[in-house]
């Protein structure tokens, strides 16, 4: 018995002597998450596509007027209706700080750093180019009891973009590889920091419209990034995301209803055809009126897109008749019929194009890089699987005699940006409707052929909607801080046909 009593004594006292977290961890699960698998959902908050099913992707790609819709009803985008926006982007930031927390000290602290910038620059720019003033400086600030940030105007959220991605750059400049990059830049400082370059040439062209201001200094801007020489190289240099078995294509495997009576617009098909340019092919599908006439899939005639407008029921029967060209098949049947490319060195030369026309650079011609852009989008569709192209797939040939008739650079500078709006319209078909509609409120180009009979922005009918609500929640959490917005732009009204400040005189 007394062995039995000192045993338990000693027993007690070891365990009282013992750390009991120490002894109940598990040496091979991790108590805190690395920097790496931070990173990784941080660029994915912003490469991978967010949206909750095909459905959602359908109806942001119609806003734009890439597709019209022969369902079960009216797809509001595609008759101009837009409601209410979200802030839910910004639940990345506090990730943000956990990453560069976790970095510090590491090898790579500097390249986690540029990550930061560069995702944090992107997610403010999406909300206030749908929004216009939203939370900036203060936003993120819940750890300090701050629950009701301040809005910020947008000039000064462009600021702080712009100096985010300026600061971006200098990290990465100082940077080594970094691990976890789900992206093809697979943790390369240089290629992300060719990438901050690019994104902000976007921004800067964004802001086009304020190229006077004193405070933005936008063309000096952009002429110092172009001097750098530090851009996007090619056709195979991109930001975003490739779709593979994990991260399927949204459209994949939807050959339900919905998706299979989604149909090219007649904007696409059209500009295509005017331009005999062979992505019409692996676009859409032949119309079946037309190949049962005797038409050639092969064919640019067996093609024909709906005008986005037009009346929902006589466009239903037109499209029950075989009339319409729907999406290609391949966006349904493959995995990956194209990656998710957000910033590509042919949207890139693009925008040097439209630069060099208004004289903010004087590097190269504006030919040139519309020349340079146009050839990249072509070779990164040529890159798709030409089984689905119809019989007439790009080869090189088309790439290099494509230049010819409505497709050759114009003389004059007002076609020649329409040009260069055209190619940037059809480069983001199905890929990033966002971009489009956001160039669309800038140029007012293509023309959407807007029918007030049909156009569901009822408070304007002859226009689109040229911004999104406000979060209905904010009326309730921070309600002072958006009225003040409300009355600071919109003269207290939240409405879809306010001018933002991005877009006013």
């Amino acid at each position: 018995m007394k062995k039995i009593i000192v045993a338990i004594t000693g027993m007690l006292m070891f365990s009282g002597c013992s750390n009991f977290d120490e002894i109940n961890t598990n040496p091979n699960t991790p108590t805190q998450v690395s920097a790496s698998l931070l990173a990784t959902n941080i660029i994915l908050s912003v490469a991978k596509y967010q949206g909750s099913d095909a459905k959602e992707y359908i109806t942001e790609n119609a806003l734009p007027k890439y597709v019209g819709y022969a369902n079960e009803g009216q797809l509001g985008t595609q008759y101009n209706l837009i409601a209410g926006s979200s802030f839910n982007k910004m639940t990345i930031l506090p990730d943000i700080d956990k990453m560069l927390l976790a970095a510090q000290g590491s090898p790579a602290e500097n390249s986690y750093k540029g990550i930061g910038h560069f995702i944090r620059a992107y997610t403010f720019y999406l909300l206030t180019m749908k929004m216009g003033d939203i939370p900036y400086s203060e936003a993120n600030l819940g750890l300090q009891g701050n629950y009701k940030p301040k809005y910020d105007s947008q000039k000064e959220v462009f600021i702080g973009i712009l100096a985010e991605l300026e600061q971006a750059r200098l990290e990465f400049s100082q940077g080594l590889a970094f691990d976890g990059d789900p992206t093809i830049f697979k943790g390369n400082p240089q290629r992300w920091r060719r990438a901050c370059n690019a994104f902000e040439l976007k921004v800067l062209m964004t802001l086009s419209a304020k190229e006077s201001d004193a405070d933005l200094k936008i063309k000096e801007k952009f002429a110092s990034i172009v001097n750098e020489n530090m851009l996007l190289q090619d056709d195979s240099d991109y930001f975003g995301l490739e779709y593979n078995s994990v991260n399927l294509h949204p459209l994949y495997s939807t050959n339900d209803m919905f998706t299979g009576r989604t149909i090219l617009s007649d904007i696409v098909v059209d500009n295509l055809k005017r331009l005999n340019d062979k992505r019409l092919f692996y676009f859409g599908e032949p119309s079946a009126a037309q190949t049962a006439s005797g038409l050639s899939q092969s064919n640019a005639a067996a093609y024909k897109g709906v005008k986005t407008s037009l009346d929902y029921g006589l466009m239903n029967a037109n499209y029950a008749s075989g009339q319409y060209s729907k999406i290609n098949l391949r966006y349904q049947t493959k995995q990956n019929s194209e990656p998710r490319r957000l910033l590509t060195y042919a949207e890139q030369e693009l925008i040097l194009a439209e630069a060099r026309i208004k004289g903010w650079i004087t590097t190269s011609s504006a030919q040139l890089y519309y020349e340079n852009g146009v050839k990249a989008a072509l070779k990164n569709v040529m890159g798709t699987d030409a089984a689905f192209a119809h019989g007439n797939p790009i080869v090189q040939n088309d790439i290099d005699t494509y230049f010819t008739d409505e497709a050759a650079f114009a003389t004059d500078a007002a076609t020649q940006l329409k040009q260069i709006w055209m190619q940037r319209y059809l480069l983001n078909f199905l890929v990033d409707g966002e971009t489009s509609y956001f160039e669309y409120r800038r140029n007012k180009y293509p023309d959407f052929n807007i029918d007030p009979s049909t156009n569901l922005n009822v408070n304007s009918p002859t226009t689109m909607p040229v911004r999104y609500l406000y979060p209905s929640s904010e009326l309730n959490y921070n309600s002072q801080n958006l009225m003040e917005a409300l009355n600071r732009q919109f003269g207290g009204y939240d409405e879809i046909n306010k001018t933002m400040w991005l877009l006013s005189n």
